[in-house]
């Protein structure tokens, strides 16, 4: 690299030249460039005024919202199918409704709900309720004879979610297949065997699972609470209407039972609920419910 020329002078010293023998003294001389040719400059001490940022006011966190008191899981009332497995022969299974005794299940399920409710708030002008419910035409009769009992300012939302609709069978469901089928999955296994062109309770699970984190999400975020409306005294109520086999799957996700604890559960009575109850550290167990002997149905 060549050095750029220096702008600066030589001092006088310089220019004075020593006699001849005289010894040679080394003159240094200070030039204002460095090495480089980039000019030395000097920094001027300047005042820097500190600016005193005014002290940053934090607002107090909200406090999350409460989890919810209970979940309740109801099974449908009973239904079309489950007195006459031809029904599946002729009608789709998303489109089976409840016979006369399902809705008079439904209507006795919302009373002792709303009792259970009502008797175990803290605060009995505070408590609410919010319903996820499957799809199926038998699920909703269920949740509209559930409703009869709660006045509107107590539900505090309902929300349709497909991935707690039945098992799937696969479409038409032929009586006699049907009954071989089944008796395949009892060797099999309960819990692995597809019906062909259906479901595994194995593949419920995997669905069940996506929809236990949606839960999650909703009660972390407070979403079953009316925007504006959150109760702080805790006394939310989630009711999740479902089917026999798909309540006992979510039951095994939530609470990571294994796959002989959940072929050991039976279904829920038609028109029955099981409460799971918030207790230390926001963790639910299962408190009161109404069982029913196996379904040998198809439906669940």
């Amino acid at each position: 690299m060549v050095a750029a020329p220096s702008k600066c002078r030589p001092s006088a010293a310089a220019l004075v030249v020593a006699p001849p023998g005289a010894p040679r003294r080394q003159l240094r001389c200070r030039c204002c460039e460095d090495t480089l040719g980039v000019p030395r400059r000097r920094l001027q001490p300047q005042l820097h005024l500190k600016q005193q940022a005014p002290a940053a006011t934090t607002a107090p966190a909200a406090a999350p919202p409460p989890r919810p008191r209970r979940i309740v899981l109801v099974r449908h009332g009973e239904s079309e199918g489950n007195v006459d497995e031809a029904a599946y022969t002729r009608v789709p299974d998303p489109r089976i409704g409840l016979t006369a005794k399902g809705w008079r299940e439904a209507d006795d399920c919302g009373r002792r709900l709303r009792d259970l409710f009502s008797s175990g708030s803290r605060d009995q002008d505070d408590w609410k309720v919010y319903f996820y419910a499957s799809p199926y035409r038998r699920s909703l009769e269920t949740l509209r004879g559930i409703g009869h009992a709660f006045e509107p300012h107590r539900i505090a939302g309902v929300r349709e979610e497909p991935r707690l609709r039945e098992q799937d069978f696969g479409n038409f469901q032929d009586r006699e297949q049907m009954r071989v089928e089944k008796e395949i999955r009892q060797r099999y296994g309960r819990f692995f065997y597809r019906f062909p062109n259906g479901e595994s309770a194995a593949d419920v699970y995997d669905r069940i699972t996506g929809f236990r984190e949606t839960l999650l999400s909703d009660i972390v975020l407070g979403r079953f609470q009316p925007p504006g409306h959150r109760s702080t005294s805790g006394d939310m109520n989630i009711v999740l209407v479902s089917h026999g086999l798909t309540l006992r799957v979510f039951l095994m996700r939530w609470y990571k039972w294994t796959v002989r604890q959940f072929e050991g559960l039976e279904n829920l009575a038609n028109g029955g609920e099981l409460v799971m109850q918030t207790g230390e550290g926001g963790r639910t167990r299962c408190g009161r419910r109404r069982p029913g002997p196996a379904s040998s149905t198809t439906a669940s």
